[in-house]
């Protein structure tokens, strides 16, 4: 597989932004699909731990860029179940 994309690299130079782009493109889907498999919204076993979110601090930051939340000074609000 590799040997033909670089023969056809080496025939059709524009084709390699094309391959970087895609590589990229498929490295970020696969790096974006493994931090959703780790996070506490994908449930991999009800039974022991039904609601995993609730066991958060409130300081977790859930999204990727917070722009007016500090998340560091966030204080408890809710009870502990």
């Amino acid at each position: 597989m590799f040997r033909l994309l670089a023969r056809q690299a080496k025939k059709n130079p524009g084709l390699i932004p094309l391959f970087f782009f895609i590589g990229l493109g498929m490295g970020g889907a696969s790096l974006y699909l493994v931090r959703l498999a780790v996070s506490p919204y994908v449930l991999w076993n009800r039974k022991n731990n039904p609601e995993p979110w609730s066991k958060l601090d409130p300081s977790y930051q859930y999204k990727f860029v917070a722009v007016t939340t500090d998340y560091k000074n966030l204080k408890k609000d809710r009870p502990d179940f």
